[in-house]
């Protein structure tokens, strides 16, 4: 096992660690988390090898870089003595490699001939091989973590150092294919190109793997999710988002600008709770039998509807009894492509719920399910987490705007023998508010809408 330094980016703290986390469960990878703080860019940690570490970044979104690791110090003259204990057995390596120096002053900065001096301060390093700053053989990074306040306070050094051998990048550079502004087709709700890649890492998106986005909308989670190599399946209760103008300005016009049409396993109109997907038969935990061979799907991701602008609804008539003949027209015009069906009001709690029954019926052994959920900031009107007994949860990711925030979080598909029954009957006997209107069915609507005032 070696030690290997992290440089993330400076964006998204709260996805970083839960992101490298999944792409080594993806790899097969043993990772050990060393040293970590969401306010720093810089993780500690320890893999198998160089060939792991490669690996673990090479899709990942919020890693700029990954390193050797090869030292660090609170002073200078520490960072100096840990070069030397830890990494002298290394330095026959690199002689004759051409290399190049480079200092990371995170919250801080230094005049280019205190830099200068930094680096020459390495100079007991035995490297004959020749300075090349382009394409080097070898990249040293020298990384200063400063105090948050270091250049009003006028501090002259930094908290921490850490110094390293470049090993790999990671793909930060990914997002800027998947633009937004550089897409075909988009909605005001189109999730942005760099969460959606994060939110696919999230949940183990790859070559073989079936995904599904019951909110689809124009597709940019299952686009994501086909750059990394899946079969992507979506649905959307508006089939007139997936549909488009028509043209090139559809989601699969979308698809065929990347390349990626032949990972398109298909697209319809459908609701959660009216789809046309066959869902298996939960096991009780401790009985035989069973129908889990039905489940197909390896991932659900989704940034399910908020119901801020619209309010939240389903397929179906609120009273069929006063409106029958709604009903009848239905069952006369479900084929028009013009036919536009009724919706009802749902409930904000109940398609939380319904979501995660929906991917314990629909996901294999181990497969996850992430998805995107609006909350307020202010701890008596967050809603709370969404749990089930099916369903394992891995990570909760934040996204804070002003009053209000938004979670990614993901769930492991148990295998129903790692079921507790005594929970899943706790979970049969939830109860939720009832109501019938758009703000009485959603709290985060009723909340938004008050400016989440208590």
């Amino acid at each position: 096992m070696l030690d290997y330094l992290i440089r993330f980016a400076q964006a998204h703290e709260t996805f970083r660690l839960p992101e490298i986390q999944s792409l080594a469960v993806l790899e097969g990878i043993d990772l050990h988390v060393l040293e970590y703080k969401t306010e720093s860019p810089f993780c500690l940690v320890r893999l198998p090898s160089e060939d792991a570490a490669k690996r673990l970044v090479r899709r990942a979104i919020l890693v700029q870089s990954i390193f050797e690791f090869w030292g660090s110090g609170k002073t200078l003259e520490d960072l100096h003595a840990s070069v030397r204990g830890n990494s002298s057995h290394l330095w026959d390596k690199y002689r004759s490699s051409s290399f190049k120096f480079w200092v990371d002053s995170y919250q801080g900065t230094r005049p280019n001939d205190v830099r200068l001096d930094l680096i020459q301060s390495f100079s007991f390093l035995p490297f004959d091989g020749e300075v090349r700053m382009r394409n080097p053989d070898e990249e040293f990074t020298i990384f200063e973590e400063w105090h948050v306040d270091a250049m009003p306070l006028g501090l002259p050094d930094p908290e921490y150092y850490y110094m390293g051998r470049r090993v790999a990048y990671g793909a930060r550079e990914l997002p800027k294919k998947y633009d937004l502004k550089k897409r075909r087709y988009i909605s005001t709700t189109s999730m942005d190109s760099e969460l959606a890649l994060i939110s696919a890492n999230m949940v183990l998106a790859g070559p073989g793997k079936l995904m599904y986005d019951p909110f689809a909308g124009t597709g940019s989670f299952p686009i994501a999710c086909a750059q990394f190599g899946s079969l992507v399946f979506g649905s959307d209760i508006d089939g007139r988002s997936i549909r488009g103008q028509g043209g090139n300005h559809n989601v699969r016009s979308n698809f065929d600008q990347y390349g990626l049409s032949h990972r398109i396993g298909g697209f319809f109109t459908a609701d959660l709770t009216n789809t046309p997907i066959r869902r298996s038969r939960l096991k009780e935990p401790g009985s035989r039998g069973g129908d889990g061979f039905r489940r197909i799907f390896d991932g659900i991701l989704c940034d399910p509807p908020y119901g801020v602008r619209e309010g939240l609804f389903v397929l179906g008539v609120r009273d069929p009894v006063k409106s029958p003949w709604v009903v009848e027209a239905g069952i006369q015009m479900y084929k028009s492509p013009e036919f536009i069906p009724p919706k009802k009001p749902y409930s904000f709690l109940a398609m939380l719920d319904d979501i995660l029954q929906f991917a314990a019926e629909t996901v294999v052994d181990n497969g996850r399910l992430s998805f995107w959920m609006p909350t307020a900031n202010d701890d008596e009107q967050e809603i709370p987490v969404p749990t089930h007994p099916f369903l394992d949860l891995i990570a909760v990711s934040t996204q804070v705007f002003n009053k209000w925030s938004r979670k990614l979080i993901t769930y492991r598909r148990k295998p129903d023998t790692e079921v507790d029954s005594t929970v899943v009957k706790e979970w049969q006997s939830r109860t939720h508010v009832d109501g019938t209107t758009v703000n009485e069915l959603n709290p985060f609507r009723r909340g938004y809408f008050n400016r989440f005032e208590a």
